[in-house]
């Protein structure tokens, strides 16, 4: 994973764990605070509170770019294109939903990243 990857979780409010991490675990810390601040986004957008709904969106979309920004495209071969055309989906939803005040779109978003990490936490084994 890159550097950017664990910055932008980092801006997340993570103060522990990600220096000992191994790289399965920082990519779970990175699908969590996705999910996290997508959720943050919801509470804000149905509070009212436009500009920080905006800013819990931009995290997300910085963390789902760091997500992206780790695959292998290479060594990942069939399944890190189709997480690289789900994060390209997500982060354009993201757009999408925080222009048009949408919770449905925040919905679809944390519903794809919802199952990237149950597979994601289903391969732990695989991956030791």
């Amino acid at each position: 994973m890159g550097l950017s990857g664990a910055s932008a979780y980092a801006k997340t409010g993570a103060t522990t764990g990600v220096e000992n991490a191994d790289p399965h675990r920082l990519i779970q810390m990175l699908i969590d605070g996705a999910i996290e601040k997508i959720n943050r986004a919801k509470f804000f957008l149905n509070n009212g509170k436009t500009a920080e709904k905006g800013q819990h969106i931009s995290w997300a979309i910085s963390i789902i770019g760091g997500l992206q920004g780790s695959l292998n495209m290479e060594k990942g071969g069939e399944i890190a294109h189709n997480l690289n055309h789900l994060y390209e989906y997500c982060t354009l939803t993201l757009v999408e939903a925080n222009t048009e005040n949408s919770e449905k779109k925040l919905n679809d978003v944390l519903a794809v990243m919802k199952q990237v990490k149950e597979g994601w936490d289903g391969i732990r084994e695989q991956t030791l």
